[in-house]
């Protein structure tokens, strides 16, 4: 597994495990041991997916069974939005206290606006400067080894840059063949900032389309496997979902071939600005 060295010099695995929506025990355990089996080291959650207790408990009792300690993985997760502002530092906390561990590999704001709150309100540029400088002060502390945020845009950036004393680590967005957001990719390269993907497979309504499904037949790959590299070929990490086994050790495979440049194009071509989750935006 590939890794990428962030802006504070900490390797970052270029692939991890989505865990958005997997829920229960035996679920989670069976997902991260079939996971750690095929060599992710990786896995991503956050206080809203309601289940970094179940995490950090399946990774206390299959770490030892793969042969690993704390130190050999990767963990990320997220502030709620309902924890946006002056609430931060308690939600951080929650994170760390529900995962069982003494650190957290990377941190980020899930949100650029604050749970019940307009999109709207002009709270939000504070709120967020609250919830960074909680941040801070918790990575200085050694809680966190890099911290980021998750669907900001290039103005909230911005914005980050002219107040934060630690620059973001990571990004965090949604980012596939049918929203190539190009001008966030552009920017994070010249800030240093490493883009991570989410819903690469477009919550998997991508894996059916015709150019995807035909480059793949002829590659001789899954569709998955071809969006996934696609993203990594333009340096772009990937966390992919998967209770499958199958699918989870195919989502690994990502490293033992190479797109061409006009399969690459092919696939930029798909571009619509389709967005299926959230749309930051209009958030001020």
């Amino acid at each position: 597994m590939q890794s990428v060295k962030l802006n504070n010099g900490v390797e970052m695995p270029l692939v991890g495990l989505g865990t958005f929506k997997v829920r229960g025990y035996e679920v989670v355990h069976q997902t991260l041991d079939s996971a750690l089996g095929h060599g992710y080291r990786s896995f991503d959650t956050a206080g809203v997916y309601q289940n970094e207790a179940d995490i950090g408990r399946a990774l206390k009792e299959l770490l030892p069974k793969h042969g690993l300690s704390r130190h050999d993985i990767f963990i990320t997760s997220k502030l709620a939005p309902r924890d946006h502002g002056p609430e931060a530092e308690a939600g951080c906390l929650r994170s760390l206290e529900a995962l069982d561990c003494e650190y957290l590999d990377l941190y980020l704001i899930h949100w650029p606006g604050k749970q019940g709150w307009k999109s709207e309100d002009p709270r939000n540029p504070e709120c967020r400067q609250q919830s960074w400088e909680a941040m801070e002060s918790l990575y200085r502390h050694g809680k966190f080894r890099a911290i980021g945020v998750s669907n900001y845009t290039v103005g909230h950036l911005q914005e980050l840059l002219t107040q934060c004393q630690v620059k973001p680590a990571v990004l965090q967005v949604e980012y596939h063949p049918r929203l190539v957001q190009s001008e966030l990719l552009a920017f994070c390269s010249e800030s240093g900032f490493h883009l991570q993907a989410y819903s690469s497979l477009g919550t998997g309504c991508l894996v059916t389309e015709p150019k995807v499904k035909g480059l793949a037949d002829s590659l001789g790959k899954t569709p998955a496997q071809v969006l996934l590299r696609w993203a990594l070929q333009q340096g772009i990490g990937v966390i992919p979902k998967s209770t499958n086994p199958e699918r989870i050790a195919q989502n690994a495979r990502l490293f033992d071939f190479r797109l061409a440049e006009e399969d690459m194009e092919l696939l930029s071509g798909l571009h619509s600005d389709t967005r299926y989750c959230w749309d930051p935006r209009a958030v001020v």
